[in-house]
């Protein structure tokens, strides 16, 4: 009995700990500077230096790792099953307190290198840039705005027969490299080193779970779905960078794609960019004013009208229990670091462009 109690200690002292360090995030989460310091000297410079060491190997070490994790826990049911087919004793709660130690030490490490970038200052803050309240002609004139840039870009890109944007995944992954040179001239806060941007082998799983792309802030890494249609892609890849650079909320992720996007002298990202920011506007004007947005969606040209349908089609295809489950679990994760919108800040970016393109919009 006694060796059987000595054989917890192990497990139980690293769930201890780790749950120790989750609540030091807690109890420090809303000092802004203990979370600046933190960002400043330990949580920016370890990703930079981790994602360094990534960019050498052309996988994604995010999808290796949970390769391996899922490896060893069926290697851990095997044993199980084995041992207990073979009469031998099962130390059942030494298994489950090591399994509770290292998901808890996983959420701590999530927390510190990720979840703490909730809590420094906001991109908003550091630009000067803000969110402000919206009035429905100034949504109306950006939106409009927006769909007539979306018409002039749309035939700027290469297209297939049948009239669909024809880059490919791979072309557009490549020419990330300096996608965020001429933002972060504008934007010095956003100033990084550059890494690749990672395809992800299991695309088609993150599809089913309705996800485009992840950062993996355990190794500073983005990868990006590639299954889905690429007429996106461009967007979601500007919208990644952003989380390396240091923004976490989603809204501000979403305005940084956006303006990057056109800043960046590449057709390619440009029809993507402002195919995105039209779809934020237009749903938040079918909100505040159907018959304008009804209006919007009138003038969008044949091109973009294609490439919207293709990929609402792909997107409507792979509605299922995966992804509801998948999205609401993710939704919960968002709103544990004061997101309190969850998946729904993806679209609250609207103000953000309202602020920052009403007057390009409003004066023509």
């Amino acid at each position: 009995m006694k060796s059987k109690i000595t054989a917890l200690l192990p497990p139980l002292v690293w769930l201890l700990a780790g749950l120790a360090v989750l609540a030091l995030f807690r109890i420090f989460r809303k000092d802004l500077a203990a979370m600046q310091w933190w960002l400043s000297h330990v949580s920016m410079p370890y990703k930079q230096a981790m994602s360094a060491w990534a960019d050498k190997v052309s996988f994604s070490v995010a999808e290796a790792v949970c390769t391996l994790a899922g490896a060893a826990v069926l290697a851990l049911a095997a044993n199980t099953v084995w041992r207990m087919a073979h009469g031998a004793a099962v130390n059942w709660a030494g298994r489950l307190l090591g399994i509770c130690a290292f998901g808890v030490w996983v959420y701590a490490a999530v927390c510190a290198f990720w979840g703490t970038q909730y809590y420094g200052e906001s991109f908003a803050r550091k630009t000067g840039l803000q969110a402000r309240a919206v009035q429905v002609e100034e949504l109306r004139a950006v939106t409009l705005w927006f769909r007539d840039r979306v018409n002039e870009t749309a035939q700027q890109v290469p297209r297939t027969e049948n009239g669909l944007f024809a880059v490919s995944a791979e072309e557009i992954l490549q020419q990330a490299q300096g996608l965020y040179n001429g933002m972060q001239q504008e934007y010095p806060a956003l100033a990084g080193p550059e890494r690749k941007i990672k395809p992800a082998a299991y695309s088609k799983l993150m599809s089913l779970a309705g996800f485009t792309g992840y950062l993996f802030p355990l190794a500073g890494e983005t990868t990006v779905n590639v299954d889905c249609p690429a007429v996106l892609i461009p967007a979601t890849v500007a919208h990644e960078i952003s989380h390396q650079r240091g923004v976490a909320p989603e809204q501000e992720a979403n305005f940084c794609a956006v303006r990057a996007s056109e800043l960046s002298g590449n057709a390619v990202y440009e029809y993507s960019g402002w195919l995105f920011g039209y779809i934020h506007l237009y749903n938040a004007l079918l909100r505040a004013d159907p018959e304008s947005a009804i209006e919007a969606a009138a003038g969008l040209c044949p091109a973009a009208s294609a490439d919207l349908a293709d990929n609402s089609a792909y997107w409507n295809a792979r509605q299922g229990p995966v992804k509801t489950v998948s999205q609401k679990n993710y939704s919960a994760f968002i709103k544990g670091y004061g997101q309190t919108m969850g998946m729904a800040s993806y679209g609250a970016c609207v103000d953000l462009l309202v602020a920052c393109y009403a007057p390009r919009a409003m004066a023509e």
